[in-house]
């Protein structure tokens, strides 16, 4: 029985997806994100195990609520680190004819034949990708999330070559992502990719901090503040947000 350690569940989420959605977070992550809000999903340790058909029957419950745009979204963490869990799920959540939402940012992503075939897999069953693209430098990448990017955009380019559709998303970090030259260089990979149904500009925001000092970890942003509202509006002209 294949089992998934869950963190925490959203019934009534309303932005990472489209419509009302159902979100599972997942317990675990390789990143380490110096803007993260959710340090607390880092390890797989934090969530509570359970089954598909668990979750599924959970999720259920609030299928009056999504209407014909809503359903279901698991996010983490990292969801990819336990694929099989979400595959078994979403593919119980597809015989009920519930869309599926897999928030990612991709850095398990490898076209290893044995990763890949099970990545193929979960496709089968998945409408949607929120695609998280920290920073188009894989140098600063590096600085403030703890690995490079290199993956993470083949990914893109193989949802693409693929054409799964998916939804970019871009955290804004005054100081570190908001970077003209970066957002640019963002818009022209984005170009490339023949699958993007819509780019997201998330703002910073430093609302998990308590969350750093709960669990003894050093925010390294106490300093940063939200981009101001020119910043967003720069970033979502350069990124071309309202073209999708």
């Amino acid at each position: 029985m294949t089992t998934g350690y869950i963190h925490s569940i959203e019934t009534f989420g309303l932005v990472d997806g489209p419509g009302i959605r159902f979100i599972a977070f997942m317990a675990g992550c390789a990143l380490r994100c110096n803007f993260c809000h959710n340090p607390d999903t880092w390890t797989r340790e934090a969530g509570e195990p359970t089954t598909p058909e668990e979750l599924i029957k959970r999720a259920l419950r609030y299928k009056t609520y999504w209407r014909d745009n809503g359903g279901i979204t698991v996010s983490g963490g990292e969801p990819l680190l336990q694929m099989d869990f979400v595959t078994e799920f979403f593919k119980l959540a597809k015989e009920k004819n519930v869309q599926t939402c897999l928030d990612t940012a991709g850095q398990p992503f490898t076209r290893e034949k044995e990763w890949l075939a099970k990545f193929g897999e979960l496709l089968k069953y998945t409408d949607l990708i929120l695609l998280d693209i920290k920073n188009i430098d894989n140098d600063e990448h590096i600085k403030t999330t703890g690995a490079p990017n290199t993956n993470i955009l083949d990914m893109a380019k193989y949802l693409s070559e693929v054409k799964k559709p998916v939804w970019i998303r871009h955290v804004l970090v005054p100081g570190y992502s908001d970077n003209d030259e970066q957002l640019k260089r963002l818009h022209d990979f984005i170009e490339t990719l023949e699958n993007v149904e819509k780019v997201e500009v998330l703002p910073y925001h430093n609302l998990g901090m308590s969350k750093y000092e709960k669990l003894g970890i050093d925010y390294k942003l106490k300093d940063v503040r939200p981009p101001a509202e020119e910043r967003i509006q720069n970033a979502n002209k350069i990124l071309e947000t309202d073209k999708y």
